[in-house]
C-alpha cells in the first residue's frame, strides 16, 4: 500500500498539465521551529523573479506539509526558520521522493536551523551528505552573476556564508544556504531596515536559485 501512495505521489508530480509548472510553497514541519518566519519575505522574492525573470508565480505561496501529496504539485519548496526541525520516517521518505522524483527543496537558515537540519537530512538521504557549492556553480551564473559565490546578507556570528547542496546522479535537489539569511534580505524593508543594495543582492540571489530551480 505504501508502495502504491508513493507511486500515485510522483504520478502527481509529473502530471504537469493539471497543476501550474511554476510554482513555489512553504515548507511547514514539524519540531517547534518557526517555518513560518518572515512571512513577507517569500511574497516579495516572487513578485522580484515575476518582475524581472517573466515567471507568473502566484504571488502568495502556498503552505504545504512535509508529510503530504500537496507537495508533489510544486516544483519548488522553501523552506526557513530558527530552531528545531524534525521529520517523521514517513515524512522523510516522502520528501526524498519529491526530491528524487524532480522537486528542488531550498532551505534558508534564519539563524539557528543549522544543528536540527543537518540531523533530519540524514532521515531524508542517509546515504549523502551536504556538499559545499563552488563558486563556478551554476546557481551563481543565472540572470544575476554571482563570481563569488553566495552574497552575506546579515552577519549574526560574522562566519562566511555557505551554499551546500544534495546532489542526485549530477543534480541538485536541495540547496541550503547557512550564514547568509537570505530571507532577511527578501522582506519587507522596513523589518530589518537594510540598505537597498543589500535587499537587491539579497532578491538577486534568490532569484538565481528560483531560475535554475526551474530550468533543472
Amino acid at each position: 500500500m505504501r508502495q502504491l501512495t508513493l507511486f500515485s505521489c510522483i504520478l502527481t508530480f509529473f502530471m504537469m498539465g493539471l497543476v501550474p509548472a511554476q510554482e513555489i510553497a512553504i515548507l511547514k514541519y514539524g519540531g517547534g521551529g518557526d517555518w513560518y518566519s518572515n512571512p513577507t519575505a517569500l511574497p516579495n522574492l516572487i513578485q522580484f523573479c515575476n518582475a524581472n525573470l517573466g515567471t507568473r508565480i502566484t504571488p502568495e505561496p502556498e503552505t504545504v506539509e512535509t508529510g503530504s501529496v500537496t507537495i508533489f504539485k510544486y516544483p519548488f519548496l522553501h523552506m526557513t526558520g530558527h530552531g528545531n526541525v524534525f521529520f517523521t520516517d514517513e515524512e522523510a521518505e516522502n520528501l526524498r521522493t519529491y526530491l528524487l522524483s524532480g522537486g528542488f527543496l531550498h532551505i534558508d537558515d534564519n539563524y539557528g536551523m543549522a544543528p536540527y537540519l543537518e540531523r533530519e537530512l540524514k532521515k531524508v538521504f542517509p546515504e549523502k551528505q551536504l556538499e559545499e557549492l563552488g563558486a563556478d556553480h551554476p546557481v551563481f551564473d543565472q540572470k544575476f552573476k554571482f563570481p563569488d559565490g553566495l552574497p552575506k546578507i546579515h552577519e549574526h556570528d560574522g562566519k562566511r556564508p555557505q551554499a551546500l547542496g544534495i546532489f542526485d546522479k549530477g543534480r541538485l535537489v536541495l540547496l541550503f544556504t547557512f550564514e547568509s539569511d537570505l530571507g532577511d534580505g527578501w522582506e519587507d524593508p522596513s523589518v530589518h531596515n537594510d540598505p537597498e543594495d543589500v535587499r537587491v543582492k539579497a532578491l538577486q540571489m534568490g532569484a538565481n536559485i528560483v531560475e535554475y530551480a526551474f530550468k533543472s
